[in-house]
């Protein structure tokens, strides 16, 4: 890199570092640990609530995480809001729905790469939900 350019970017080394220090920081000043997925399924929980509300109520899992809007749910939305105004601050923000590294290797085909993302969330939020996290 020159030095007359500009890095648009951080280091995914002093990134990593960072979010282990608010993480550590997190869990000794509130003791809450970072999480997501609880987050996810308490947005489920707020959308059916919507449309049935009795449900909800009922629900075993609702009953012990609410659905509502906290902290955590919270974190989700600022990770958002931040990763978001951090590509647009850096110039490197942009649409699109299949990415060039993807092209090269699966091809061009935005159904599949739906299906894909789609398929690898359901493993991933299982994953998280079966590990309780």
């Amino acid at each position: 890199m020159r030095k007359t350019e500009k890095k648009l970017y951080w280091s995914p080394y002093v990134a990593g570092a960072l979010s282990g220090v608010v993480l550590v920081l997190s869990v000794w000043f509130t003791d809450n640990y970072f999480g997501a997925s609880t987050s996810f399924v308490r947005s489920a929980g707020m959308i059916e609530r919507i449309f049935t509300p009795a449900q909800v109520e009922e629900n075993v899992y609702f009953m012990k995480n609410v659905p509502k809007i906290e902290w955590q749910w919270m974190f989700v939305a600022g990770i958002f809001a931040g990763s978001l105004a951090a590509a647009k601050l850096s110039g490197t923000f942009r649409m699109q729905a299949v990415p060039l590294m993807w092209q090269e290797r699966f091809g061009g085909s935005i159904g599949k790469r739906a299906a894909a993302a789609f398929l690898g969330g359901i493993v991933a939020m299982f994953g998280a939900r079966l590990a309780d996290g």
